[in-house]
C-alpha cells in the first residue's frame, strides 16, 4: 500500500471556469468495481450521460440545474455547496441516459459500476434522504444516507459524512475486504473530501493491522481516498469541519463491517454527541 495507489488531488479550476476536477475510470486506478468522476457546470452548460452495461449515481454537490432522463426535465438542486444543506441525487440504472443542464454554476459528483440489473431510474431529493448522528464525544459525526442498502439499487451504496473539527469519524476502525456474510463483506469504497476553508485539512490512516503497511494520508479540498482494503479511520484537522461522500460497491450491497477489537472499548466512554451537530439540516 502507498499513497499513489490510494491519494488522489483533483484538477484545480479557477473560479468561473467549467471543466473536470476528477476522471478516475476503474481501469486506470486498478479497481473492479468503481469509476468516479467530478464536473464542473457553469450556467448554460449541457452535460449528457449514458449508462449502457453500468449503473450510475449522479450527486448535486452544489448548485442548480434542468435534469432530464426520460421523464421531462425536472429543476434539481438547492444548495449552494455541502455544507449548505442536504443534496439531490440521481440514481439510474443499466441502459438510461441523462442530460443535465446548468441554470447556475453546480458540480455533480458521478459513480458508476458494472451492472446488468433491470431496474427504475430514481430522483432522491432533501426530503428523502436519512439523517443521523453517531459516536459520541470526539467521535461524533452526522451520517446522510441517500442510497443505503435498502435502496433499490444493484450494487452502489452512497452516504455523505460531516465532521466537526478535531473530531474522528469511520472510528472504531473498520473494514470491509472479506466475503464473509453476514459478518463482513467486501466492498471498495471512495472517500471524497470537500472543505469550506482553504487551510482546512484532515488525516486518513490505512492500515491492515501490520504495522509495515500502515500509512497516513493528508487530505484537503478536493483528494480522494481510494479504500482498497484495511482499516481507514478519519480525523479533521481542528477547526475545520470536514465533508465526504462515500461510494461503495463489491461482493454484497451491505454495510457488514469487523471493527478494529483493540478499539471497541471506546464506545464505552461515549456519553453525549457533540453540540455542534448537526452541522447541516434539510
Amino acid at each position: 500500500m502507498n499513497e499513489s495507489d490510494s491519494l488522489v488531488h483533483s484538477q484545480h479550476l479557477p473560479p468561473g471556469q467549467a471543466g473536470e476536477r476528477l476522471n478516475l475510470p476503474r481501469r486506470k486506478i486498478g479497481w473492479q468495481w468503481m469509476s468516479f468522476l467530478v464536473r464542473r457546470l457553469l450556467a448554460g452548460d449541457m452535460y449528457q450521460a449514458k449508462t449502457e452495461h453500468e449503473e450510475a449515481a449522479f450527486v448535486l454537490l452544489g448548485g442548480r440545474c434542468l435534469a432530464d432522463w426520460g421523464q421531462g426535465g425536472q429543476r434539481i438542486g438547492k444548495r449552494k455547496n455541502v455544507f449548505d444543506g442536504f443534496p439531490y441525487a440521481l440514481y439510474l440504472p443499466a441502459g438510461n441516459g441523462v442530460t443535465f443542464t446548468a441554470e447556475t454554476e453546480c458540480e455533480i459528483a458521478e459513480c458508476r459500476v458494472p451492472s446488468q440489473a433491470q431496474l427504475e431510474p430514481r430522483l432522491i431529493g432533501p426530503q428523502d434522504v436519512a439523517s443521523a448522528l453517531r459516536g459520541g464525544g470526539n467521535v461524533s459525526r452526522q451520517i446522510v444516507d441517500l442510497m443505503p442498502p435498502a435502496f433499490p439499487a444493484d450494487k452502489l451504496i452512497v452516504v455523505e459524512v460531516y465532521t466537526p473539527g478535531g473530531n474522528w469519524s469511520s472510528y472504531p476502525p473498520h473494514k470491509h475486504d472479506v466475503h464473509n456474510p453476514p459478518e463482513e463483506v467486501d466492498l471498495d469504497e471512495i472517500y471524497y473530501y470537500r472543505m469550506s476553508q482553504p487551510d482546512a485539512f484532515a488525516f486518513q490512516h490505512l492500515y491492515s493491522g501490520e504495522q509495515s503497511s500502515a500509512r497516513t494520508l493528508q487530505t484537503r479540498d478536493g483528494d480522494v481516498v481510494l479504500v482498497r482494503s484495511g482499516y481507514h479511520p478519519v480525523v479533521a484537522g481542528p477547526g475545520y469541519d470536514v465533508y465526504y461522500l462515500n461510494f461503495l460497491a463489491g461482493s454484497s450491497r451491505a454495510m457488514a463491517v469487523t471493527e478494529d477489537a483493540r478499539h471497541v472499548w471506546i464506545r464505552s466512554t461515549w456519553k453525549e454527541t457533540d453540540p455542534r451537530l448537526p452541522l447541516v439540516r434539510g
